[in-house]
């Protein structure tokens, strides 16, 4: 029985109907791949790093070109790829119908593959806007645009035709991502095109910079936060077993975090040419986001109230429980961050790349991994994964990996704000710049070592999930009908 069934108290019985699972088939399954993928690129990038030969003197192998390509690859590939084949799911459980125009949905699936595909092509040859996070050439953009759309109808298409009389919150948040997302790329993209492979951003000087860190922030405020979150408030109650802590919480956390979220993207642009009252809004909506953001940890953490006994045995609930523990730490080391006096130390050093991959490795990832964890099995006929101790290795490993990365970059990027800020007596800096990169040369060998046990848990996933779709055979479940007496 669907979330939205349970808490309607409604009494259900095959409709004769069946959910579209194939498309979700598919994105899961590219779900697993693209994590694989994306962190191999990771791990090589971070041992460019550590040994800067490794580019061999090839152009499309150096870290210019790749670090974007990880970072697409991550964001885009995996986790967008994630939040698509979940939301599908989701929200035809919840609104207890299948999905609709199954074809458009279908496209969904190519046409992002194919974005996927174009990324993997273009940033090595360094074709790239220069944007973060939005590198994509103009072409590219337009695809992006089209299946988004199409995405969108699919979702919300499905969600006006449901049979439940509520929408569930888990909608709300993947709603709310759907949306936002479509008005960041399509605004930040504004490109004048001179070629097929060359454009120029419409936006000039600091206004093309604020544009940017509006889009910039906002991809983590409501790609990987708020989508992500569509995944918490329906796979942490589902596999707990437990209703949400506080259904009124989450409706609250929903608004005050799209509210505050979109405020606080100058916070990236402190002591730079944006006015001063601007980059002071930033840091101000970004503090004040610490509340929805802890909020809605709690109430996912409080789920488990009266089973955390679970924790024990269960590894997927280890993930997704973990996940919100790395949402929490994220979001309140962001807030922090975002504070003038704080940032004079912790900007351009590699304390920042510690605390994106604790929110993009602990929080992104776990929630994603325990996801389609759950997935898996009901997608394939089966009852649990192929190996449920491969899960609470995959746990283990990852962990490990996530720890040893986001603390070898903080204690980096401590050291590295602090030498370059010392002065002696005669104000001449005490430190030149090589003497900060060899200072911080260990702790590049500890990042390897992190990324390295991360990916070794992805393939170990993507083993244990060809093993389940081996033994398992593709099945679509029935849509339950509501007995109107009880709806």
């Amino acid at each position: 029985m669907s979330v939205s069934a349970t808490m309607t108290g409604a009494r259900v019985q095959a409709s004769g109907e069946t959910y579209h699972y194939k498309v979700i088939r598919q994105l899961t399954v590219m779900t697993v791949i693209w994590g694989v993928v994306g962190m191999l690129v990771g791990v090589f990038i971070a041992a460019q790093l550590a040994w800067p030969a490794l580019n061999f003197d090839i152009p499309w192998l150096t870290y210019s070109r790749l670090r974007p390509l990880h970072t697409n690859a991550v964001i885009f590939a995996f986790g967008t790829t994630g939040l698509i084949a979940t939301s599908f799911y989701v929200v035809q459980r919840t609104c207890q119908t299948p999905l609709f125009a199954p074809k458009l949905a279908s496209f969904v699936f190519w046409g992002w593959q194919a974005v996927i595909v174009a990324a993997v092509i273009t940033l090595p040859m360094g074709l790239s806007t220069t944007k973060e996070y939005a590198e994509l050439e103009w072409p590219i953009d337009v695809l992006i645009a089209i299946v988004w759309v199409s995405y969108a109808i699919v979702f919300f298409g499905t969600v006006a035709k449901r049979r439940t009389p509520h929408i569930y919150v888990a909608n709300w948040f993947y709603g709310g991502f759907i949306l936002t997302i479509a008005v960041l790329h399509i605004v930040n993209s504004a490109a004048l095109p001179v070629t097929l492979t060359k454009s120029y951003s419409v936006y000039a000087g600091v206004q093309d910079a604020m544009v940017q860190w509006w889009y910039g922030h906002n991809a983590v405020g409501f790609l990987l936060t708020t989508g992500f979150l569509g995944m918490m408030y329906y796979f942490v109650p589902k596999q707990a077993d437990r209703p949400i802590y506080s259904y009124r919480l989450s409706i609250v956390h929903f608004w005050a975090l799209i509210f505050t979220y979109m405020w606080a993207g100058p916070h990236h642009l402190h002591y730079t040419a944006l006015p001063d009252w601007a980059q002071s809004v930033g840091m101000a909506f970004s503090i004040i986001l610490l509340a929805p953001s802890w909020g809605g940890m709690i109430n996912g953490i409080m789920t488990l109230s009266g089973a955390w006994h679970k924790l024990r045995t269960d590894p997927i609930l280890k993930f997704l429980i973990v996940s919100l523990s790395f949402y929490g730490m994220s979001t309140f080391e962001g807030p922090m961050m975002s504070i003038k006096t704080v940032n004079a130390l912790s900007h351009y050093t590699d304390w920042t790349v510690g605390h994106v991959h604790s929110g993009a490795l602990g929080w992104v990832g776990f929630i994603t991994i325990g996801s389609v964890y759950y997935l898996l099995p009901r997608l394939f006929g089966r009852t649990e994964m192929h190996s449920v101790r491969a899960i609470e290795a995959h746990f283990w490993i990852a962990t490990i990996g996530v720890v040893l990365y986001i603390a070898a970059m903080w204690i980096a990027g401590v050291t590295q704000g602090l030498m370059w800020r010392a002065t002696n007596p005669d104000g001449t800096l005490t430190y030149a710049f090589v003497e900060s990169v060899k200072a911080t040369y260990p702790y590049y060998y500890i990042r390897v070592l992190g990324g390295l046990l991360y990916l070794g848990g992805m393939v170990l996933m993507l083993w244990n999930t060809l093993m389940t779709i081996r033994a398992g055979k593709a099945i679509d479940a029935q849509v339950p009908r509501l007995d109107p007496a009880h709806a």
